[in-house]
């Protein structure tokens, strides 16, 4: 397997680093696809020019980036400007490689699930089984699609700052697979402190490192239990002082709390309504002012509310709730970009022992394809042709997000009808608990 990861990683690597030498750098860096609002390099830019100059970049309305991701580049632009894309290489680099960490590692942890509740399997589950040869193809695989990815490629390119949050996220997954708690909590930490959307992770975090202390433990799988109650109030609370750490760090630097405005404040309040890939733009700008302030609640809400019915319906496997909530936020947040799908894309052939059951892939496959192609089309229609309005746009990012969440509804359902089929065969069942003699297709 080394010499395809190899060749995996230099095609990756070439791709990125001819488009970050190319004249196209700009032009990406200010495609709505790429950059929103609180990624965009061009206002990250724009807030090292003001602290530069001794201006607070949060006293106006035009800088939404966090205070210590703002130093972090400012000090390189002034110590080494050349290297800054170099940075973003670097860092999408190493996500791929922690992507394929987290796909080991969470490989061999549902085949040694598979293996603990193996007797209580039916008879004629072979072909929703994890086979041992998925452990060596799949990481790989989870490798191979986050390099040549399209949309990695291009967020690199635009030299948007959620490769940073992408980085944190994939390392909270690793580092909680592995159990290690407060190293978990804080790259979790660091990613709900740059985009807030990633603070609704703790639960499936909190569970995951709760089961493995129960197992550690040889306990029986209880999240009421001492054990588990103890282990997640301390995840939670580990997370919550780095969260403090890293607000009262920003505080020092800045002497003001005006950035909690012009960062989370804004991501909640959606003010600015420049069209994105997502559902919040379109339905605001045509919004009676007077109902905003109701529509925004249910607006956010959606983001967030899913946690509990995820945790609860699908309580034995937290890695999975993790891997759901990122879809979800990629569809859920004011101002999503492509660059918050390729985490989950590129994971997705973990849960190919699933895929038995799904239904829709071809549908979901189609609707992004056309609605990522068409999608700057008619933005290049309405606003340089003038042959179309926002309307044309507003129903291709519809597609777009609906297709994700055709896909996370489709993952759960395939992923419940493989765990119940696991246990009572892969027959149809009666109402009555009798067997069908017609199998599932």
């Amino acid at each position: 397997m080394a010499a395809p990861i190899i060749r995996m990683t230099v095609l990756g690597t070439l791709a990125r680093i001819i488009i970050l030498g190319s004249r196209y750098t700009q032009t990406l860096a200010d495609r709505i696809e790429l950059s929103t609002p609180v990624t965009s390099w061009k206002l990250m830019t724009e807030g090292v020019f003001l602290l530069d100059h001794g201006i607070s970049p949060y006293e106006g309305d035009n800088f939404h980036q966090p205070p210590l991701l703002l130093y972090l580049f400012f000090v390189i632009h002034k110590t080494a400007p050349s290297l800054i894309p170099l940075v973003f290489l670097f860092l999408d680099l190493t996500t791929a490689f922690l992507l394929y960490e987290v796909s080991k590692h969470l490989l061999r942890y549902l085949l040694n699930e598979q293996i603990r509740e193996g007797p209580s399997y039916a008879k004629d589950v072979d072909v929703l089984l994890i086979k041992r040869a998925s452990l060596s193809s799949i990481p790989g695989l989870v490798l191979s699609i986050y390099l040549l990815n399209p949309f990695s490629i291009l967020t690199c390119a635009a030299q948007s700052t959620s490769i940073i949050n992408n980085l944190m996220i994939a390392s909270t997954f690793l580092l909680t697979l592995k159990g290690q708690r407060i190293s978990a909590t804080l790259t979790l930490a660091l990613a709900s402190y740059q985009s807030l959307y990633p603070v609704m992770l703790i639960v499936p975090s909190a569970m995951h490192l709760a089961f493995l202390k129960m197992q550690e433990r040889k306990e029986t799988i209880s999240y009421s239990s001492r054990t588990a109650v103890s282990a997640i109030l301390f995840t939670v609370g580990s997370f919550l002082i780095w969260c403090f750490i890293l607000l009262g760090v920003s505080y020092t630097m800045l002497e003001s709390w005006d950035f909690v405005r012009s960062t989370y404040g804004f991501t909640l309040s959606v003010t600015d309504l420049k069209p994105n890939l997502g559902l919040f733009w379109y339905y605001f700008m045509e919004m009676f002012e007077h109902f905003r302030i109701f529509f925004l609640w249910v607006f956010q809400v959606h983001a967030f509310i899913y946690t509990l019915p995820l945790a609860i319906v699908l309580w034995k496997c937290p890695s999975f709730v993790f891997f759901c909530q990122l879809i979800l936020m990629a569809v859920f947040k004011s101002y999503p970009s492509l660059g918050d799908t390729t985490v989950y894309f590129a994971l997705l052939p973990v849960w190919s022992h699933a895929f038995h059951y799904l239904r829709n892939g071809l549908v979901i496959s189609v609707m992004i394809v056309i609605s990522v192609v068409l999608a700057p089309v008619l933005w290049h229609l309405w606003i340089y042709a003038g042959s179309a309005n926002a309307n044309f746009l507003f129903a291709f990012t519809l597609i777009y997000s609906t297709a994700q969440i055709f896909l996370v509804t489709d993952l759960i359902f395939a992923f419940l009808r493989r765990s119940f089929s696991l246990q009572h065969g892969m027959k149809a069942l009666k109402p009555d608990g009798t067997e069908k003699l017609v199998k599932l297709q």
